[in-house]
């Protein structure tokens, strides 16, 4: 097992320098699920919420995310992000909605945290918005699916 990098020799919390790294294309895909009422995802679906279009709130919601990912978590680099997609489907055998979301780079570092706070915050949006009707939701199983690039390579969650 690999160290953690984020801890310099006197065990003190540190950024990792990427200074001497290469810069490639980075790729990272997540995703999760938010579970739902039938009603509430059939609210979601018709379009009927009153607070407007769930859906489209959360992507954008999800997008801005993941551009301010560096000021979310102390120890990430802040990224010039070249592509964020958000795609969120409704479920309904499942009675949720799913997200994927992927984030491109070219750089020093990954993009595995913008993939995932973009998930995060898209999911958290749609809670957010929902709440009044259906406070029982589950955000479940966010986690990375993909990533490419640097010097670690392709992964592929199995």
């Amino acid at each position: 097992m690999s160290k953690l990098t984020h801890f310099n020799n006197a065990g003190e919390a540190e950024m990792v320098d990427v200074s001497d790294k290469a810069s490639t294309d980075r790729i990272a895909i997540a995703e999760g699920i938010i579970t739902m009422q039938t009603e509430t995802l059939e609210l979601i679906m018709q379009g009927g919420h009153k607070k407007g279009d769930v859906l489209g709130i959360a992507r954008i919601a999800g997008i801005m995310a993941a551009k301010k990912t560096s000021e979310l978590i102390p120890l990430c680099h802040p990224l010039m992000i070249s592509k964020i997609s958000v795609d969120l489907t409704p479920l309904a055998s499942e009675n949720a909605v799913s997200c994927q979301a992927t984030v491109k780079t070219t750089g020093q570092t990954g993009v595995e945290m913008e993939a995932l706070t973009a998930v995060q915050i898209s999911l958290l949006t749609i809670y957010d918005m929902c709440k009044a009707v259906d406070r029982a939701m589950t955000i479940e199983n966010v986690g990375l699916k993909k990533k490419s690039g640097g010097k670690s390579g392709e992964w592929i969650k199995t």
